[in-house]
């Protein structure tokens, strides 16, 4: 008869998100994974497979508990709003970022995904869900007259991603309001432009 697991999953995947976010990827051992997590190897092992099946299940629930999550509020936004929440958001948790350990999926498109072929595709997944979310949103705006229609939709969504994408890694090593809203500034305004020459000329 298999014994009872003498330990809380989402608290060890919890404690070991944490210690691949702050350390990364290569830099986290599995002796600072029991440290954090508080049981040992054997049982790491036994119920999540090695270093790299760890990291995946790590990196997935940080996804779902942040990434997925910001996209399912803001998403029950106006198009527009939608978009200024998201990116307001990403800007507040930045500032409060005071380890500077960043977006955990961004670190991993930086840290392991260019070394490993399955990561790339993990990795490639949650940015094609966020492209997905700005697209979605640049639609609805576009027939609803409050976003620019002067771009197609997916133009808009690939920048706006690149602006996420910039705004996560700038971050790190510049948390400075004036620098992050200076990046988001011209995004939303690109968002805007021909509505309001459009409402100008009316």
């Amino acid at each position: 008869m298999a014994r009872p697991r003498e330990f809380e999953e989402d608290a060890v995947l919890d404690a070991a998100m944490e210690c691949f976010w702050n350390r990364g990827y290569e830099a986290t051992s599995m002796r600072d994974l029991v440290e954090k997590t508080g049981i040992t190897g054997a049982s790491l092992y036994n119920a999540f497979g090695d270093k790299r099946a760890l990291y995946e299940r790590a990196l997935d629930r940080y996804v779902e508990g942040s990434v997925a999550d910001r996209m399912k509020r803001c998403e029950q936004l106006p198009p527009r709003e939608a978009i200024a929440a998201f990116f307001d958001e990403i800007v507040k948790r930045s500032l409060a970022d005071q380890d500077r350990k960043g977006c955990m999926l961004v670190n991993a498109a930086l840290d392991v995904a260019p070394h490993d072929p399955e990561f790339q595709r993990v990795v490639a997944e949650v940015l094609t869900r966020i492209e997905v979310f700005f697209r979605h949103c640049a639609k609805r705006g576009q027939k609803q007259g409050t976003i620019n229609a002067s771009l197609p939709a997916e133009e808009l969504a690939r920048h706006l991603l690149g602006v996420l994408l910039g705004i996560r890694v700038l971050a790190r090593v510049r948390p400075d309001r004036a620098v992050l809203e200076g990046v988001v500034g011209p995004a939303m305004a690109l968002l805007d432009s021909s509505c309001r020459r459009a409402r100008g000329r009316n």
